[in-house]
């Protein structure tokens, strides 16, 4: 399987930076930045820095990019990159993250064998920061052009360091190995919703994310029709009957034998292609419809790194997959199907599938234990239209869990935006035949989708993440090409990780 994970692991060098052993020192710059406290770096440079100031060709501003020979042979490193922060008082975690992104990607074609990151943080933040610095060298290693025959793939990355001029920290080392876990996990996902569809089909998608989860100890267990019959899944065997592929869901289970307490449930949705069934979808950009198993994608990642990480709590894993076909067999607009849970659902839209299998799946990680619930989906285009591509919505019940989620989300790098689930919303999915319909119409989209999973969860505490307009960059960025972007792969790890924060 074409994978980007790796195994090499992302030191951490605390040491000034003259002395870093790297081929190239990427160093961010903020605006309005003077030659002053990097006067050394600047003489290695031959004047270089002061010059490129001095003419404005370089002022600092975000993204902004300046490379120049060290020539000083007393340094290790014979390559500077100067990557603009813009303004020292907007620098965080988020922003040192995709400057490092961006540096790794910038370097590449150069062939360096070894690039270093100099942190720049308070040193109460240093920690964050390089576990920051640490996610984006490492998110720069993707390359999504695995099936180009006719030129050449990029020079491989080279081996990152994060650089860290003071005493040696503990903390900050394990801080830099998380990172590089987190990072390595997040391309994990991005090569998953990267395949097409025919590659990619259910049972393809269960066997590749059973081996990237299963090497980290997770356990894993593919329930196939069958099972999914014997289970009563009618939602998702309902999507899946217009499809020659046979629907599959995987099961992930994390059970530290330790643990106790709260056991956090995943639930990710994986229709391996989407063609909207029997209400089909226009042919412009259908061909995108191969993502729209990113959230199985970012629950199968974030498993992975959860079994490596070795998170505290139990985690609970669920991916229902299928393809979303207009066969002979298709569910129809007007058909009822009957959930697990016994719910009957009139089916308005076939190409509001996602929710229906996720239906399923939400109520399997309550049948299996889970006490808190957190879904993953690229859902709706209405959440693109409220929130275009620059963060994705968040939904649930209580506060608490919300809150708690979105504090972990923004920390992640995650962008999410918290949007009502007013009783209202509800009232857009009666039907006149079934307890209620798979769409509330346009009006709220998001919401009322949302709503509709809400019927799924059993009262428990619960969030949903609608990914549909962060799962794909349709243009390249100074810190992230054009294609799957590992969105919630993180977020969902930090939440299992750090479970001592809210697992009370």
């Amino acid at each position: 399987m074409p994978s980007a994970v790796h195994s090499v692991s992302m030191r951490a060098l605390f040491v000034p930076i003259e002395a870093a052993d790297v081929d190239v020192i990427a160093l961010p710059w903020f605006e309005s930045e003077g030659v002053g406290p990097f006067e050394a770096l600047n003489r290695a440079a031959g004047g270089e820095i002061a010059r490129a100031l001095g003419s404005t060709e370089f002022a600092g501003r975000p993204f902004e990019f300046f490379a120049a020979p060290i020539t000083d042979t007393s340094w290790r490193a014979r390559r500077l990159l100067l990557v603009g922060a813009g303004k020292r008082e907007s620098s965080s975690a988020y922003v040192a993250r995709r400057l490092a992104a961006a540096a790794g990607i910038a370097a590449r074609p150069w062939r360096a064998a070894r690039l270093g990151f100099v942190v720049r943080a308070a040193e109460g933040e240093r920690a964050e920061f390089a576990q920051a610095v640490a996610e984006g060298l490492t998110l720069s290693e993707f390359h999504g052009g695995n099936y180009k025959t006719t030129e050449p793939h990029p020079a491989p990355p080279p081996a990152f360091s994060v650089i860290c001029d003071g005493a040696a920290s503990a903390a900050i080392e394990s801080a830099a190995a998380k990172g590089r876990v987190l990072g390595e996990c997040s391309n994990g996902a991005r090569g998953l919703a990267n395949e097409p569809g025919n590659t990619l089909t259910p049972r393809e998608f269960a066997a590749r994310a059973s081996a990237l989860a299963g090497e980290t100890g997770i356990s894993v267990e593919v329930l196939e029709e069958k099972q999914l019959e014997q289970l009563g899944m009618g939602m998702l065997l309902g999507v899946a009957r217009g499809s020659s592929e046979p629907p599959r869901m995987m099961v992930f289970r994390y059970e530290p034998p330790t643990a106790k307490g709260p056991v956090l449930g995943l639930v990710g949705k994986g229709v391996t292609f989407d063609t909207g069934g029997i209400s089909i979808k226009p042919a412009d950009g259908m061909e995108r419809m191969k993502d729209d198993m990113a959230g199985g994608a970012a629950v199968t990642a974030a498993m992975r790194a959860i079994g490596t990480l070795g998170a505290p709590i139990r985690v609970i894993g669920i991916v229902p997959a299928t393809e979303n076909m207009p066969g002979g067999r298709a569910v129809k607009p007007g058909d009822v199907l009957k959930s697990a849970e016994g719910k009957t659902v009139e089916v308005i839209n076939t190409d509001a599938e996602g929710r229906l299998i996720l239906g399923d799946g939400l109520w399997y990680a309550r049948k299996l234990g889970a006490t808190h619930l957190v879904d993953v989906a690229t859902l709706t285009g209405a959440i693109v239209v409220a929130l275009g591509k620059a963060a994705s919505g968040l939904f649930g019940t209580p506060d608490s869990w919300v809150n708690e989620v979105q504090r972990v989300a923004e920390r992640a790098g995650d962008r999410v935006w918290h949007l009502p689930l007013y009783d209202e919303y509800r009232d857009q999915l009666k039907s006149d035949i079934a307890d209620f319909t798979n769409t509330g119409g346009r009006p709220g989209g998001s919401s009322t989708a949302a709503m509709f999973l809400k019927e799924f969860t059993g009262g428990l505490p619960w969030v949903h993440l609608d990914i549909a307009g962060t799962a794909w960059a349709e243009d390249a960025k100074p810190w992230q090409p054009k294609g799957a972007t590992g969105v919630a792969v993180r977020t969902l790890a930090e939440l299992a990780t750090g479970a001592d924060a809210w697992a009370k």
